[in-house]
C-alpha cells in the first residue's frame, strides 16, 4: 500500500475531443473543486469551464513550459493543494503535456488520482472492426519522411493492430509511405473528426485509401485523423494472395519450380515453404 507524503492531490482530467457533452459528472465537480487546474491552453479550457458554470483559477501547462510550471504545481502540491490536469482536448499525458509532471510526483510520492475519459485513439479504435485485442499506438507519424518511412518499415511485421495520429497536411504522403513500405493490400481505417459535425469513419486496403483521400478534398481538408492499420497475419499454410500466384505463374514459363518460388517468395515476402507447397499441389493436379 501506497503511503503519500502529501495531502495534496493531481487529479489527471479528460476533457471532450470535439462534442462539448462528452465530459463525466465527475470530471466537472473534479474541475469545480480543485484549488487550481494546470491547463494546455488557458483559451481553450475556459470555453469549456463556461459552458460548464465552473469557476476556478487557470494556470498555463504546455510542452513550451511544462518543467518550468511542474515545479510550481509540485510546490503547491506540496502545500497540500488539489490540482487538475487537462490537455486541450482528451486524456492528458497521452500525446499531450503532462507526463514530466506526472513521473517528477510518482517520484515524490505525491497522489495522483486519474479520471477515466475521452481518447480518439481508444473511440477510434472502437469502431474500426480492426482487432482490438491487442493493439500498439505510436502517437504522431514524424513529420520528416526519412524518419516516418524508417518506422512504418520497422512495423511491416507488427501483429497487432496499429494506432497512428496524423494531420490534415500529410495524410496523403502517410498513406503513399504506409503503401510503400508495408503493403499496399494492408486494411487500414481513418477516424476524422471524431464526436464532431463532420465525423467520419471510413476503411479500405492502403491503395483504395489513397483513391479514395484523392477523388474528394473534403475527405482530408480538417481537422485531426486517427489512422488504424491492421497488424501483420502470416500467411497460413498454402495461403498464397493473387499476385503471388499471378507472379509464379509468369516465372514457370522460363524458370524451374524451385527458381520461380524463390524469386516470387523474395518478390511478395511469403515464406518460400507455403508458396512451395501451394505450387507442387497446383502442379500435382
Amino acid at each position: 500500500m501506497n503511503s503519500f507524503n502529501t495531502t495534496g492531490i493531481l487529479y489527471i482530467i479528460p476533457t471532450p475531443i470535439g462534442n462539448l457533452s462528452d465530459i463525466t459528472y465527475r470530471a466537472v465537480e473534479t474541475l469545480k473543486n480543485v484549488n487550481l487546474i494546470a491547463a494546455e491552453n488557458i483559451y481553450h479550457t475556459n470555453i469549456l469551464l463556461q459552458h460548464y458554470n465552473v469557476k476556478n483559477i487557470l494556470i498555463s501547462l504546455n510542452k513550451n513550459n511544462e518543467k518550468k510550471q511542474s515545479h510550481y504545481v509540485i510546490k503547491k502540491l506540496k502545500e497540500g493543494k488539489k490540482i487538475g490536469l487537462v490537455s486541450d482536448a482528451g486524456t492528458p499525458v497521452i500525446n499531450d503535456p503532462g507526463y514530466f509532471l506526472v513521473k517528477q510526483c510518482r517520484s515524490l510520492n505525491i497522489k495522483i488520482i486519474p479520471l477515466p475519459g475521452p481518447c480518439a485513439a481508444i473511440t477510434a479504435l472502437s469502431a474500426s472492426g480492426i482487432s482490438t485485442n491487442r493493439f500498439c499506438y505510436e502517437g504522431f507519424l514524424p513529420s520528416k519522411k526519412k524518419v516516418r518511412c524508417d518506422l512504418l518499415k520497422s512495423l511491416k511485421k507488427e501483429t497487432r493492430t496499429i494506432i497512428f495520429y496524423e494531420s490534415k497536411h500529410r495524410i496523403l504522403q502517410s498513406i503513399k509511405d504506409i503503401i510503400e513500405k508495408i503493403d499496399e493490400n494492408r486494411y487500414l481505417v481513418i477516424a476524422r473528426e471524431i464526436t464532431k459535425k463532420w465525423e467520419y469513419i471510413y476503411g479500405a486496403k492502403a491503395n483504395e485509401m489513397l483513391f479514395w483521400l484523392k477523388e474528394d478534398k473534403n475527405h482530408c481538408n480538417k481537422g485531426e485523423i486517427v489512422i488504424i492499420i491492421d497488424g501483420f497475419k502470416e500467411l497460413k499454410n498454402k495461403d498464397v494472395s493473387e499476385k503471388a500466384i499471378s507472379t509464379l505463374k509468369i516465372l514457370r514459363n522460363v524458370l524451374s519450380l524451385k527458381q520461380s518460388v524463390l524469386i516470387t517468395s523474395k518478390i511478395h515476402e511469403i515464406k518460400k515453404n507455403n508458396l512451395y507447397q501451394y505450387a507442387i499441389k497446383k502442379e500435382d493436379k
